[in-house]
């Protein structure tokens, strides 16, 4: 009698724990930045808050939105490409300029976390095309490992190009790719059945992308995600000499791969691809810690501007009559 209410008591409790991590971490994160610009601002004689107004001041801003805006637009078209294959690959036949809706729609999400943008998508194509939700599903998470292989394989690359000029800890990336490779070996085997061929976990309908998927499959969506990245590279490294930094492009290409792995860690303003930011140039932290600010937060609320060009039709088309399904191609 005593334990179901404990174990009652536990469950909300660990609830709470993983709701309140994201915000220590965010707090932790700022908590590094704050005394890493209070330092570079006593060098100058002059308090945090005041050091970082004057790094805002001196930046060209209209040069600063002029990189941005176009980078942000296609970036969108090419990360609505990216579902659009998958989906036609996996699901159904769909044109790309009724993934746009969504896609821009889910963006809105996407500031509270990515995956709940990823979810909006999945009951979308459910409601509009008669998808089976988990099947949808199975393609998001198909997008979402798919990233974190093209992140890997560009940041494995930009750490070869600037072996010698990367923090320490970039040394580890080539080991992790290595162990990332023998990993994605033995999971397209077990999705072929040639390992474990009796397990029920492969016929999942959650997991039905991984079961069509072939290996070529997976390299075309590193391809097609490539181009957002090669120019973020020079977007980045232009946008940052604004803020009075010197960066080289090669030196981006090694960075921006893990900035986007910790702006993908879900909490407040993007709390821990800031930080790394100033870890990276530890010599300039109010310089890097205004630039990550501006720069992922941006990129975040102008998608989300997006999402509301198109968020009527997005929601005629959630909330009305369904179209019922498409043959998939």
């Amino acid at each position: 009698m005593n334990g179901a209410p404990e174990g009652g008591e536990e469950r909300p409790a660990g609830r709470r724990w993983l709701r309140l991590l994201p915000w220590a971490v965010s707090l932790a994160c700022f908590g590094y930045l704050y005394l890493q610009i209070d330092r570079q601002a006593a060098r100058t004689g002059q308090d945090a808050p005041g050091f970082l107004l004057a790094v805002f001041r001196g930046v060209d801003w209209v040069r600063w939105i002029a990189l941005m805006v176009p980078y942000s637009a296609f970036f969108f078209l090419i990360d609505s490409l990216v579902v659009w294959r998958i989906i036609n690959w996996f699901n159904a036949r769909v044109r790309y300029a009724d993934i746009l809706p969504i896609r821009a729609s889910a963006y809105i999400l996407s500031i509270l976390n990515e995956q709940v943008g990823k979810g909006a998508m999945a009951l979308y194509l459910n409601r509009r095309d008669g998808v089976p939700g988990w099947q949808v599903g199975s393609s998001m998470l198909f997008i979402m490992f798919c990233e974190f292989y093209y992140l890997l394989a560009w940041a494995t690359l930009g750490s070869a190009l600037r072996w010698d000029r990367l923090p320490e800890v970039f040394h580890r990336i080539p080991w992790l790719a290595l162990a990332a490779a023998g990993f994605f070996a033995l999971f397209v085997l077990f999705f072929r059945g040639a390992i474990l061929p009796g397990a029920q976990l492969r016929e999942r309908q959650g997991l039905l992308a991984f079961r069509r998927a072939r290996v070529w499959q997976y390299g075309a969506i590193v391809l097609l995600r490539s181009p957002a990245l090669l120019a973020a590279v020079v977007v980045y490294t232009r946008a940052l000499r604004l803020f009075g930094v010197e960066a080289e492009y090669l030196d981006m290409l090694g960075y921006l791969p893990v900035i986007f792995f910790g702006a993908a860690v879900p909490g407040p303003f993007r709390a821990v691809a800031i930080a790394l930011w100033a870890t990276l140039y530890p010599e300039n932290p109010g310089q890097m810690a205004a630039f990550g600010l501006v720069q992922h937060n941006f990129f975040i609320f102008f998608n989300a501007a997006i999402g509301l060009c198109f968020l009527r039709r997005a929601n005629r088309e959630l909330f009305g009559e369904r179209v019922g399904p498409a043959p998939r191609g």
